[in-house]
C-alpha cells in the first residue's frame, strides 16, 4: 500500500472549493430520473446524460474534484469515442467507482438491511484500477424507526465498510466510507443525532480493527437532520450545529475530509447547510459535498433528454456546482444563488 499516494488522492477529492459528483446511479435507479423527463432508459440516453455533465468544462475544472461512476459508465465512451474516464481525468477530476452491490435484508431483523458485495472484491478492485479509477464508494443504509436501528445492523454494516475500505487501500483505491442514516422517518433531529453518533463511533472502531489508514480515506456521512415526516423541522442553523457536534465527537482529525451526501434534501437546503457548517469553522477536516440529486436535478430537468438543450443543461449543472463550491468554503449567500 502506497499511503502517500492514497493521501494525495484523498486530498484532491476534498480540495477547498471543490466536491464530488455522485453519478453512480444503477441502471434501475437512473430509470426513475429519466422517467421524470419522459426519456427512455436506454444505454445511449444514460451515456448522453452523463456526458452532458462530464463535458461541462467550466463546472468540471473549477468545482468538481471527483466523479463516482457505475460499472456501466466506467466502461462507456463518449459520442466521439473518448472513454468517459479519460474525459473526466482531463478536467483534473478523479474518476471513482461504486463497489457495493446494494442493501439486502438482514436475517432475523425485520426492516433492517446490510450492504453486500465483498465476495470477489479484490479482483474487481484490480480491474477498476486498470480502467482508471482512483477511488471507490460503498454505501451502508441505517434506518430509524420503532426499535431500530439495532446494534447488529450497525455493527454488520460497519464491519462490511471496514473490510471494503481495507481491500481498497490494499488494492490502490481511496475508499469513500458512507454509513448513511436515512432521513425518511418521522424522528426528530435529536434522535438522528443520537443514531448518527452511535453509527460513526462504531464505524471508526471497525476501521481501526481492520487496519484502515485514516489518512487514505474520505468519509461520506449524512447530515444530522429531522426526518422528512417529522412535524417539527429543525432550522438550518440547528442542522449545521448538531452535525458539527457529532463529527467533532466521532471523526479523527487524521481523516483528510468529509464529503456529505445530500440524502433527499432539496438542492438549496443541501447547499445552505454545508455553507453554514463551513462558516462555523475552523474545523479539523475539509467539509465538502458528494451530491447526486442535489447536483443533478436542475440539469436533468433543463436538459429534458433533448439534444438541443445540452448547453442549457450544462449551464444549470455549472450553477449548482458553483453554489456548492462556494458553500464548501463558507462563501455561499442568497445573493450568489439569485445571480
Amino acid at each position: 500500500m502506497d499511503l502517500k499516494k492514497l493521501n494525495d488522492i484523498a486530498n484532491r477529492m476534498v480540495a477547498p472549493g471543490k466536491g464530488i459528483l455522485a453519478a453512480d446511479e444503477s441502471t434501475g435507479s437512473i430509470a426513475k430520473r429519466l422517467d421524470s423527463i419522459n426519456t427512455p432508459n436506454t444505454e445511449e440516453n444514460r451515456r448522453d446524460y452523463r456526458e452532458m455533465m462530464f463535458s461541462a468544462t467550466e463546472a468540471m475544472k473549477n468545482y468538481i474534484s471527483g466523479v463516482i461512476l457505475f460499472d456501466e459508465t466506467i466502461r462507456q465512451k463518449a459520442k466521439d469515442g473518448t472513454p468517459l474516464v479519460q474525459m473526466i481525468a482531463k478536467t483534473g477530476a478523479v474518476p471513482g467507482i461504486k463497489l457495493d452491490k446494494g442493501p439486502k435484508p438482514l436475517p432475523f431483523f425485520p426492516g433492517e438491511v446490510v450492504t453486500e458485495g465483498l465476495d470477489g472484491l479484490a479482483a474487481r478492485i484490480a480491474e477498476y484500477v486498470a480502467l482508471g479509477a482512483g477511488f471507490a464508494k460503498w454505501r451502508a443504509v441505517i434506518d430509524i424507526g420503532q426499535h431500530i436501528p439495532s446494534y447488529n445492523c450497525i455493527n454488520a454494516n460497519a464491519q462490511a465498510l471496514a473490510r471494503y475500505a481495507a481491500l481498497c487501500q490494499e488494492g490502490g483505491l481511496v475508499p469513500i466510507v458512507e454509513p448513511e442514516v436515512l432521513m425518511d422517518g418521522d424522528h426528530d433531529i435529536d434522535r438522528c443525532m443520537q443514531v448518527t453518533e452511535w453509527v460513526l463511533k462504531e464505524q471508526f472502531m471497525q476501521l481501526h480493527y481492520a487496519g484502515v489508514k485514516l489518512e487514505g480515506m474520505v468519509l461520506k456521512p449524512n447530515m444530522v437532520i429531522s426526518g422528512k415526516k417529522c412535524a417539527k423541522q429543525a432550522s438550518p442553523e440547528e442542522v449545521a450545529e448538531k452535525t458539527l457536534i457529532v463529527l467533532k465527537r466521532c471523526v479523527p482529525s487524521a481523516v483528510p475530509g468529509i464529503a456529505f451526501l445530500s440524502g433527499g434534501q432539496s438542492s438549496l437546503d443541501a447547499t445552505r447547510h454545508l455553507d453554514l457548517m463551513n462558516k462555523m469553522g475552523p474545523l479539523p477536516w475539509h467539509l465538502t459535498y458528494s451530491y447526486g440529486r442535489a447536483l443533478q436535478a436542475d440539469a436533468l430537468k433543463t436538459w429534458g433528454g433533448k439534444a438541443d438543450k445540452i448547453g442549457a443543461g450544462q449551464k444549470a449543472f455549472a450553477h449548482r456546482a458553483k453554489m456548492n463550491a462556494l458553500a464548501a468554503t463558507g462563501k455561499w449567500s442568497d445573493k450568489a444563488e439569485a445571480a
